[in-house]
């Protein structure tokens, strides 16, 4: 059984390493800056660290299965704190693709992490899984938050990388000492294993839906983050590094709510959950779309999509753990490979409206991934009914 010291360290660090993956877009206009290039191509970091994220859930995290579990976690984590140091020291554009690239691919032991928690609690799976989760979720608030104070206390945003590489060295040393060594249950070829994760797809048509659902939703919240901070560091805002990072507090509002939605998707069917969720996403759009120069609707927004993107995602893994108890980390290797897919393209997605139309174009791309995300739960009705 789980204790609470070890749910402690795997929620630290699931969001030491998480954060990561968002430190840069509170800064995208320092770095832009500081390597005189355009929004479009320091746009590009984001959605590599979110690809990176998505290969190493494809061919890293399956591994979960077949190898001892704590061992793959610290090899991830060095891995992870040298790409970091590496980040701190370049101001070459092309150098940074690469180690935003790697970066994505070893910030993945938060996904052994993941289902390792849920592998050790035989029941209470939502319940712990959410308290992991309200660590992840700590961690994309201080990386909002603290990559835009750090860059703009010392006027560079390198700190920023290097400061993380320690954390997560302090993240590896707990690691080994807490957590226990995990017998995995996969014992054919690492290809027959990455095979099965994706026939996990085939498996279960719950994973299907579920893992379109988050793509959708995750895409949402990639390309809102990542276009936020070129609309606000414009008229009539004008803010500074310090000032968008401060935004990454609103989301306290998800990490609060973690928890409590994954014991609601315990008791209630989740796809209620998931309908609120989803209306939530719509309404925050809206907000900023009609709205689009008042603070409150981007405060209010904010909020909405945070609490909306963690309830789906919260209610979703509570189901998905469920399904076979030995292949947790190849069902999550489908799961959230779909679901950074969809951070990717929407990353993508928001920039290129973002410089072909500005905010007006950023907000019609976000309500057509909220329609679709409307469209999978009214396919998911039918299955309500058998």
């Amino acid at each position: 059984m789980i204790t609470k010291k070890q749910i402690f360290v795997m929620s630290i660090a699931a969001g030491v390493n998480v954060a990561n993956i968002y430190y840069n877009q509170p800064i995208l206009n320092n770095i832009a800056d500081d390597l005189k290039v355009s929004h479009m191509t320091v746009g590009n970091l984001p959605t590599l660290c979110q690809a990176g994220y998505g290969l190493g859930l494809l061919l890293v995290s399956p591994l979960g299965d077949k190898i001892d579990k704590k061992k793959l976690i610290i090899i991830l984590h060095l891995l992870l704190a040298f790409s970091l140091l590496g980040l701190a020291f370049t101001s070459n554009i092309y150098l940074l693709y690469i180690l935003s690239l790697l970066i994505g691919l070893f910030a993945v032991s938060v996904q052994v992490i993941i289902p390792m928690a849920a592998a050790m609690s035989p029941e209470k799976k939502g319940k712990i899984v959410g308290m992991i989760f309200s660590g992840l979720l700590s961690g994309i608030l201080i990386a909002r938050t603290i990559s835009g104070y750090i860059t703009q206390w010392f006027d560079n945003w390198h700190y920023v990388f290097g400061i993380s590489a320690f954390f997560v060295l302090l993240c590896t040393f707990a690691i080994e000492k807490t957590l226990p060594n995990m017998q995995s249950h996969f014992n054919n070829s690492y290809f027959s294993l990455i095979k099965s994760s994706v026939l996990q797809l085939k498996r279960f048509s719950l994973l299907r839906r579920n893992s379109l659902l988050i793509a959708l939703a995750f895409g949402i919240f990639c390309s809102f983050w990542t276009t936020l901070t070129f609309k606000l560091s414009q008229a009539p805002f004008n803010y500074e590094s310090d000032i968008i990072g401060l935004f990454g507090i609103l989301a306290i509002a998800g990490v609060i709510f973690a928890p409590k939605i994954g014991k609601l998707a315990e008791r209630i069917n989740p796809f209620f959950t998931k309908f609120l969720a989803v209306l939530m996403l719509i309404i925050s759009v809206l907000l900023i779309r009609w709205f689009d120069n008042s603070l409150l609707a981007f405060i209010l927004a904010t909020i909405l999509l945070d609490i909306a993107v963690q309830a789906i995602q919260i209610s979703n893994l509570a189901q998905i753990y469920s399904l076979d108890e030995k292949a947790h980390s190849r069902i999550n290797t489908a799961y959230m490979s779909i679901m950074f897919l969809g951070g990717s393209i929407g990353t993508f997605v928001g920039v290129w409206a973002w410089q072909s139309g500005s905010w007006e174009y950023v907000t019609v791309q976000l309500l057509l991934w909220a329609f679709f995300a409307l469209l999978i739960l009214i396919y998911s009705l039918k299955y309500l009914r058998k």
